[in-house]
């Protein structure tokens, strides 16, 4: 086996993808307006629909992951790295899914499905800050930015410094 399955390999890019999207929104976006300012409603409503779709996608990923056969894991020729690399994979999952947790939390303890889907007249809160839920978003959002710059960074090892093509496995093609 050389490759992961296709659908994992989709929802590994789409998924990396809207994260990215999700982490500059939430930080140079959102963090930006203040709850009255006009635009941040259609802001606050993208934030949130990448945020419901990546949960739903990551359920799906984690089904199909624990599913299906894969790849040997990855050897760099020391233990340590090779913990740290499956260790970072779970912690990426973990982290995403408290993320999309701790969202849904300020949404809920806010009121915000309504207000920003379903079509209610009131207004946003002044700040979501003394929602508990909102600090742990803020602090998990830098985590997980760390998080995926080490796996950027384990990457560039295997591509750069192992010369082992380890990033076909993320790719499309023949699995064997």
């Amino acid at each position: 086996m050389k490759r992961y399955h296709p659908l994992l390999v989709a929802l590994h890019w789409l998924v990396a993808l809207m994260i990215i999207v999700a982490l500059v929104m939430g930080s140079n976006v959102l963090a930006a307006l203040p709850n009255d300012h006009p635009d941040k409603m259609f802001s606050l409503r993208g934030h949130m629909s990448i945020g419901i779709t990546v949960g739903i996608l990551m359920v799906v990923r984690l089904v199909t992951r624990l599913r299906s056969t894969h790849p040997p894991k990855a050897d760099t020729g020391n233990g340590f790295l090779n913990f740290a690399g499956t260790a970072a994979h779970w912690v990426l999952y973990i982290l995403i899914f408290l993320m999309v947790a701790s969202g849904l939390g300020i949404s809920i303890g806010a009121g915000l499905p309504d207000i920003v889907f379903f079509g209610s007249d009131a207004p946003l809160p002044e700040s979501f800050d003394h929602l508990a839920p909102r600090a742990a978003h803020g602090v998990i959002s830098k985590l997980l930015a760390l998080t995926i710059l080490a796996h950027i960074a384990g990457w560039a090892y295997h591509q750069f410094k192992l010369k082992d093509g380890l990033i076909s496995r993320m790719w499309f093609g023949p699995r064997s």
